[in-house]
Parts: structure tokens; C-alpha cells; sequence
């Protein structure tokens, strides 16, 4: 029997004895009128303490113990820190000096009551007159968890990661900021919040493979939507004019640091507005939420800093890649860019389109240098099915993506509105999937029915909202921002 193993059995034992002497150690509930960092704020300024003069009940999980004989120091932790907690033998009583607090380890929760002072060494410490187990807890807690080299492991057990880690409760605690604050921002500015289903017969709204599920009452197969788009466009055709949706989207493809096959989407649609419009909603949204946050629009990622104020630096994709490489391939023919991409050492799929050539060389000589808040304008039509033509060259399309920190955050079109378009741009895409493109559109007849009834103009955005937290906690992985980020099966489970 390994190390581990003892432990756990030693921690059963003890609680059987618990239970022998009439203990119950998982009772129902406990009454708790103060969490510990309302404590510590409440009575910090003061120094001198009457007995019993702040009363307390508090409860918390133990992380540490220490003391001999017939007194002991112990902190335990709630959800807002930790409180050290002073328990005497003939304060607490003998009975449950010896049958509860001789029996606790590290990692049990209990619950106290007693009252607040502070110790020589000047810590606020809550002195126990009545304690009761609320918790035995069978496992021990790692001891050497921070330094671990397996992350894998944390992913895991986030669990253990949210117990022993307080850095990583505080980044889904600013998770959590960030959409509440997302959402009062829209709220305030006349957005409506909406669900729109998961579940769809015909997926669609972004270029990905889908998961497929059966539905067995309606005999049909059904599909995990990889994004909300064209449901939110309904509502808009149905006349409510903002609307926006935070929800879980899916995609069947690989993971890494900015990918993970379930994740979280903030969409938008704002009617009689275009990609100009959004643009400035999309820099005024992120920079408020990240005042809000940190109480500037400045912040540090991955030791590069960065500036969120408005306005930020609009750059069209054609313009960028100028840039990088010193040619202009705006006018270049398919064959030069297969060329040019052959000079650079690009590998690329036989077939492949023009407009995906274009954001090949984006994507290898001009996106990995964004680090300053940046929209990327007037992608190719052949990469943008939703998207309007741009008004003075139809071989473009109003759209952008925001990049910053070199991570693409999000995307957005003037809205593709004409539904005569909109069914040869779905054409061409069914023709891409019958070419072997697994990841183009397939055709959503009722999506253009919707539109035959009349969408106004329209600006849309989406924004991944995993990649928003990573930016904002300062995280270098999409893992590292979802609680439980989807994983390989574990060995032996």
C-alpha cells in the first residue's frame, strides 16, 4: 500500500472513531454570519478587542495547523481568504477538544463560533468557543501543487487547483467580472439578451465541422451549432433591432493554447449599422470592461504592454500584408500568389482558393505581430459568406477581425443582407464541401426565406470570450481560463 493509500486509510479511521462517539462528520447545514475577508476589513483598524465584544460565526476549509498539547492554531478558508482560528482546550471544552479537534487534519471543513481578537504577533484570529465538523475530507491535499510540471494534472482536478491555488480562483472570479460587465454595457445601450438553440437541424455561421448527435424521437440527426449567427439574424429580420447572445458554441476540430472544441461566444447585431459603427461599439465595450476590471485600459499580456483606450488602429488585411512582405498582391494572379507563397516556404492544399491564399500570408507574416488592439479590414470575398462587398471593390467584403496580444478576439461584418446574394455565396460554398473543403457552409434555405422577408442593414460581432480572459487575466492559455477544459480520457478512470 502506497503513501497515498495509508494516508487516506489513516483519515478513515479516524473517521469511524468520529462516528463511534455520536459525531455526525457530514452534518446538514451551518449558520455563518460573517465570511473571512469581511471579518478582516470589519475589525482591521482596530487593535484593543473586549471579550466577546465581535461575536462570529464563520465556517471554512483547514489548511493549516500547528500547536502542542491543549492549544492549537489553525487557518481555515472560505470563498473570500483565509482567518486564523485559536482553539484552547478549556475554552472549547474537553469533549470536543479531544473528539473533534484531535481528529481534524488539513483539507476538513468546519464550522466555528466564537469571537474576534488579535494576537501578539498582531493577526486578527477568531478565538473558538464551539466548533463542528462539517466535512471529514478523505483525501489529503498535495502539498507541492503549485510547482507542478504536469498542468494536465491541475486541469484535471480543477477542484484541487481552486483550493490549494488562490491565483487561479481569482482569474474565473475575473472571468466572471468581465461578462457581468459585458452585459451591462450591452444592457445599458438597448441590447436585448436572448437563447437561441443549441441543438440545430442545419449548423451554421462560422467555417468548422460540427458535432453530430441523433434525436431519437424525430428519427433525424442533429448537430451541436458552431455558432449563433444565423438564429440571432432571424431575430433581427423579426424586428428586434439589438440583440446578443452569451452562450457555448462547438466546434469538432484540434486544441490548443486558443482552442477548445466548447467555448464560450459573446454574438451581437445592432440594425441600421455597419462594420464602421461596430467597430467603434467593439472598442468602447472591450476598453470599459477592462476599466472596470482593473481600473485602466492598460494591462500587461505575456510581458508586452498594452494600450486599450480608444481609438484603436484599423489596418486593411491588403495593406498589412503589404507591409510585411514588401509586394502587393492585390491585383497578383492566383498563380504568382501560389508562387510567391512557394518562395516563402508556405505549404498549401492543392485547390486552394484565392481569397484562403490571401489569409495565409496574413496569417504567417502579419498576424503574428499584433500586439496593440488592432482591427484587420476588407477580407476576400471566397473567405466571407456573410459579409457585404466592400463599396468600392466587390472582391472584398466588409468585415474585420480584432487582434491583440496577437490573438484574434473576434470578428464582424456589415451584415450580408441581400438574399439573392446570400444564396450564391451559399452556392459557392456548397461547392467548396463538394470539393473537399469539410469545413464550409452548407445551405440554410429557411435562413434565406428569413431574409426574402427583409433584413435591415446590419452590423454584426463575435467575440470569443475565452480569449478575452486569457487577455485580460494575463494567461497564456485558453486551458487556463475554463474550469474544465475537455481533456483525453485519464488512465485508469
Amino acid at each position: 500500500m502506497g503513501q497515498s493509500s495509508n494516508l487516506i486509510q489513516q483519515r478513515i479511521n479516524k473517521l469511524q472513531e468520529i462516528r463511534e462517539v455520536g459525531i455526525d462528520p457530514y452534518p446538514y447545514n451551518f449558520t455563518v454570519d460573517h465570511q473571512s475577508a469581511e471579518a478582516i476589513e470589519k475589525y482591521d483598524d482596530k487593535q484593543e478587542f473586549a471579550e466577546k465584544e465581535f461575536p462570529v460565526k464563520m465556517a471554512g476549509r483547514i489548511m493549516s495547523m500547528r500547536g502542542h498539547g491543549k492549544v492549537g492554531f489553525v487557518h481555515i478558508q472560505d470563498s473570500t481568504g483565509r482567518i486564523q482560528l485559536y482553539i484552547r482546550r478549556d475554552k472549547l471544552g474537553e469533549e470536543d477538544f479531544d473528539n473533534i479537534y484531535k481528529r481534524l487534519d488539513i483539507g476538513d471543513i468546519i464550522g466555528v463560533e466564537g469571537w474576534i481578537f488579535r494576537t501578539r504577533t498582531g493577526e486578527l484570529t477568531v478565538h473558538v468557543e464551539k466548533l463542528t465538523l462539517l466535512t471529514k475530507s478523505l483525501r489529503p491535499l498535495p502539498e507541492k501543487w503549485h510547482g507542478l510540471k504536469d498542468v494536465e494534472t491541475r486541469y484535471r482536478q480543477r477542484y484541487v487547483d481552486l483550493i490549494v491555488n488562490t491565483e487561479v480562483k481569482k482569474v474565473f472570479l475575473s472571468r466572471t467580472k468581465i461578462i457581468q460587465s459585458i452585459r451591462a454595457f450591452l444592457d445599458n445601450r438597448g441590447f436585448v439578451e436572448v437563447d437561441t438553440p443549441v441543438l440545430q437541424p442545419i449548423y451554421g455561421g462560422a467555417t468548422a465541422r460540427p458535432f453530430v448527435t441523433r434525436h431519437n424521437a424525430l428519427e433525424m440527426d442533429l448537430y451541436l451549432r458552431i455558432a449563433d449567427e444565423l438564429y440571432l439574424k432571424r431575430l433581427i429580420v423579426g424586428g428586434i433591432d439589438r440583440v446578443y447572445e452569451i452562450g457555448k458554441d462547438f466546434r469538432n476540430e484540434g486544441m490548443d493554447r486558443d482552442h477548445n472544441p466548447e467555448f464560450t461566444m459573446l454574438e451581437l447585431y445592432q440594425a441600421y449599422s455597419d462594420y464602421e459603427d461596430i467597430m467603434q461599439l467593439t472598442e468602447e465595450m472591450i476598453s470599459s470592461v477592462t476599466e472596470k476590471l482593473h481600473g485602466t485600459t492598460k494591462i500587461t499580456y505575456q510581458g508586452e504592454e498594452i494600450d486599450l483606450s480608444p481609438p484603436w488602429r484599423r489596418l486593411p488585411m491588403l495593406d498589412g500584408i503589404k507591409d510585411a512582405l514588401g509586394a502587393d498582391i492585390k491585383d497578383m494572379s492566383r498563380e504568382d500568389m501560389l508562387k510567391l507563397a512557394s518562395e516563402h516556404h508556405i505549404e498549401l492544399d492543392e485547390g486552394i482558393s484565392r481569397g484562403k491564399i490571401i489569409e495565409r500570408f496574413f496569417e504567417e507574416f502579419v498576424e503574428v505581430n499584433l500586439t496593440q488592439p488592432t482591427f484587420i479590414t476588407d477580407y476576400p470575398i471566397e473567405i466571407s459568406p456573410f459579409a457585404k462587398k466592400k463599396r468600392d471593390d466587390e472582391t472584398l467584403t466588409e468585415r474585420f477581425e480584432i487582434f491583440i496580444g496577437k490573438l484574434e478576439i473576434g470578428n464582424a461584418f456589415s451584415e450580408l443582407n441581400d438574399p439573392i446574394d446570400q444564396r450564391e455565396r451559399f452556392i459557392d460554398q456548397v461547392r467548396q464541401k463538394e470539393a473537399g473543403d469539410e469545413e464550409a457552409h452548407v445551405m440554410d434555405d429557411d435562413f434565406l426565406r428569413a431574409l426574402e422577408y427583409g433584413m435591415p442593414p446590419t452590423g454584426g460581432l463575435g467575440i470569443g470570450i475565452g480569449r478575452l480572459v486569457m487577455l485580460l487575466t494575463d494567461m497564456p492559455s485558453l486551458r487556463d481560463v475554463i474550469l474544465f477544459p475537455q481533456m483525453r480520457p485519464e488512465e485508469g478512470l
